[in-house]
């Protein structure tokens, strides 16, 4: 039987140790069902399992050369359901990566580093909370 209380996620980074300890790190802290991906082609494939938050590296060409990298990944995702929140994840500190990442509908951007994890599961309780809010919004305005 599925928990519907758990959140679903999506991993996607080429970086099979940094993908592992991400996965870990929220398999320890919190109630996610999650999916990992090593290319942006197997997330695009799987989103009929309907994410509720997707992480996303900005690279992912470190096992197949030319894979779709995460800003393809992410318009893909955006053209599919526009709705499905993206986190990018990118180990450039650079103001230019992340406000192109924004410009392609990203929800929001995260440096790898020590304070990653951390980082992702504030953004991800910021996006449940904005949904929630929406969802009790919408349920009131039908009633008025």
């Amino acid at each position: 039987m599925k928990d519907t209380n758990k959140i679903k996620l999506f991993l996607v980074d080429d970086d099979a140790l940094f993908l592992k300890s991400l996965e870990i790190e929220f398999l320890e802290h919190a109630n996610f069902d999650i999916e990992t991906f090593s290319t942006g082609e197997l997330c695009i494939a799987s989103l009929k399992n309907n994410p509720d938050v997707v992480i996303l590296d900005f690279h992912l060409d470190g096992i197949i050369k030319d894979a779709m990298n995460g800003l393809e990944t992410l318009d893909k995702i955006k053209e599919i359901n526009k709705e499905t929140p993206v986190i990018m994840l990118s180990s450039q500190d650079k103001i230019d990566v992340a406000i192109k990442c924004m410009h392609h509908k990203a929800t929001d951007y995260v440096v790898k580093s020590e304070t990653a994890f951390f980082r992702l599961k504030q953004i991800i309780t910021s996006i449940l909370h904005s949904q929630k809010v929406e969802k009790q919004l919408s349920w009131y305005m039908d009633r008025m």
